[in-house]
């Protein structure tokens, strides 16, 4: 990973320098043009790095190689050598300022070698520090006219310039030209101004700064806002012209808004992110954020306001009906953003429940990566949650989207056009209105077509299984392979199952602890943990020709015991890019 030269310094703030002898202020000026090399190759994309110096003061920033992008933030940085002080200031679109400080005596210490280069017709030391594991070689000279300064602020020589900085051998930043003079006038109308800014700002200390600079870069969307998912309430919607509202559906244990999202750069990396604690429900739950397709004749929307009865139905063989688990010429299933298993109590059982050595977690954070998905993330998009539960109290929930921009500087190039499909999905969000659960492939695969377009390349299946059955011989704890068939070829073959589940402990405060020193939360499951996101699988879809084809999800599911049945909770989309 890249770090320009400012941004480098920061990551090392507040580490130890070696005490050097201060020069004196004189009317000293100069100018410092550096470039940055990787790997031996100029890095053009980083920008130029430009140090002024003048009256005891220089001032370091980056020219950028193109046009910031919008929300980008401003960084300078100064060092004071008469008061031994750096300054890193960050301005912000919303005029704002914020400013991190640092004596010489807490920075990095440099060691002085007998080692010696040219740079630039300049007699250059090297000098040496360790920074993270990471070997940093500093090569500065005293012969430049009293001209001080560095590239990387926290690798000051205070009687000297740097010239050079190298990172592991593989990351330097060189200076390309040095403009100095020494008891004569600066060419420039501001030959009289100072350096140093006449506002600091807010002053903070380097983690925080860290923290909003990188924000700044960030956009957050919220979705949902702690609001409760919870069974046998009153519900009274709003009207649905109120664009902000949140809508309750199947006894509350599904909610849905409308969100207008902004418009999301192609190279972007897109993060969904869930907060979840329980509000009076004990056990482990299935959870699902998903988007509902607008774009045919029926979803999943108008069945949330009518009922379960319009939605398209697939048969097993011996004839039971399950709804709107497969996408068809009119439907398209919800399309999964990220599957989660609640843990078992989180936050509401935590003062009634006492373990040696754990401490209860407050909440449980989902984070899954849904950049893939960025062509369903545009304009007005329903979005929806459902935790199945039978508990008035049920469970509250956050989302929100993060969107990090993956380049500093506005992308010319045409938009990446991704293809996204949604074409099945067997959790029953709509249990608690009657939807079935995913039992049908004791008697049958699920199977679905769709047709690919002219020009799809890269195909991939996006696929995320979990197995339910809580009892000995249920699903849940036993290993079943899944198998996925294109075309009568089978392209797929694996077994959801998780084995970590032990580490998820300290959120399951309500799980029950057995004699062998055990808890439910601990043991291994199909492909899930109570307290965990469910990660998707990626499968290759290679030699996708255009028109009809045919999938089919094969599962050997166990058979019922009395009351007790097994359920297996599977959603799949189709990715391909033009």
């Amino acid at each position: 990973m890249r770090f320009p030269a400012l941004l480098f310094a920061c990551l090392v703030m507040s580490i130890g320098i070696a005490d050097f002898t201060r020069a004196k202020t004189t009317d000293t000026w100069g100018i410092v043009q550096y470039k940055t090399v990787v790997n031996g190759v100029d890095a053009t994309d980083e920008g130029t790095i430009m140090l002024e110096y003048r009256s005891g003061v220089s001032w370091t920033h980056v020219v950028p190689a193109g046009t910031p992008i919008p929300n980008a933030p401003v960084e300078n940085a100064y060092i004071d050598f008469t008061a031994a002080k750096t300054y890193q200031v960050a301005d912000f679109k919303d005029r704002s300022r914020c400013t991190v400080s640092a004596d010489f005596s807490g920075l990095p210490k440099l060691e002085i070698t007998e080692e010696h280069a040219d740079i630039l017709g300049y007699r250059c030391i090297r000098a040496k520090t360790v920074i993270r594991s990471n070997q940093i070689d500093v090569w500065f000279t005293r012969d430049a006219r009293g001209l001080r300064g560095t590239p990387s602020l926290n690798l000051i020589v205070p009687d000297g310039l740097v010239l050079k900085v190298v990172r592991n051998g593989n990351y330097t930043i060189v200076a390309e030209r040095v403009q100095a003079g020494h008891g004569k006038p600066r060419p420039a109308a501001d030959a009289t101004a100072g350096l140093l800014p006449s506002s600091w700002g807010t002053i903070v200390d380097a983690a925080a700064y860290r923290d909003r600079l990188n924000e700044s870069y960030v956009t957050t969307v919220s979705i949902f806002e702690r609001e409760r998912i919870s069974f046998g309430n009153e519900i009274a919607n709003p009207p649905e012209s109120d664009s902000t509202a949140i809508f309750r559906y199947a006894g509350g244990t599904v909610i849905a808004r409308r969100a207008a999202l902004p418009d999301i750069p192609d190279d972007a990396s897109v993060f969904a992110e869930i907060v979840q604690y329980s509000n009076g429900d004990a056990y482990d739950r299935t959870g699902s954020v998903f988007i509902i397709p607008l774009d045919r004749s029926i979803s999943l929307l108008d069945a949330l306001r009518d009922g379960i009865s319009v939605l398209p139905a697939i048969h097993d063989r011996e004839g039971k009906p399950y709804q709107g688990i497969a996408a068809t010429a009119d439907y398209l299933p919800p399309l999964e953003l990220v599957r989660f298993i609640t843990p078992f109590g989180i936050r509401f059982y935590n003062d009634q429940v006492r373990v040696s050595g754990i401490a209860w977690e407050d909440s449980a954070l989902y984070r899954m990566d849904v950049t893939d998905l960025i062509p369903e993330l545009r304009g007005n998009v329903w979005f929806g949650a459902f935790i199945g539960n039978y508990d008035k109290g049920g469970h509250m929930l956050s989302l929100r989207l993060r969107i990090h921009p993956n380049r500093r500087e506005v992308q010319n190039a045409p938009r990446q056009r991704r293809w996204v499909l949604p074409l099945f999905n067997t959790v029953n969000t709509m249990e608690m209105a009657g939807q079935e659960y995913g039992r049908l492939f004791a008697r049958d695969s699920l199977t679905v077509a769709f047709t690919v377009p002219d020009g799809l390349r890269s195909c991939t299946l996006r696929y995320i299984s979990t197995g339910h059955g809580g009892w000995e011989n249920g699903d849940e704890f036993n290993p079943k392979v899944n198998e996925i068939w294109l075309d009568g070829r089978l392209v797929g073959r694996f077994v959801p199952w998780r084995s970590d589940c032990e580490g998820y402990r300290r959120l399951n405060p309500a799980s029950g602890s057995f004699w062998n020193g055990m808890s439910s939360s601990d043991f291994s499951r199909s492909g899930w943990c109570p307290g965990a996101a469910v990660n998707p699988m990626i499968v290759p879809l290679p030699s996708l020709a255009p028109g009809i084809h045919v999938l089919r999800v094969a599962i050997p599911m166990g058979a019922p015991e009395g009351g007790s049945f097994s359920a297996w909770n599977v959603s799949g989309i189709l990715l391909g890019e033009f």
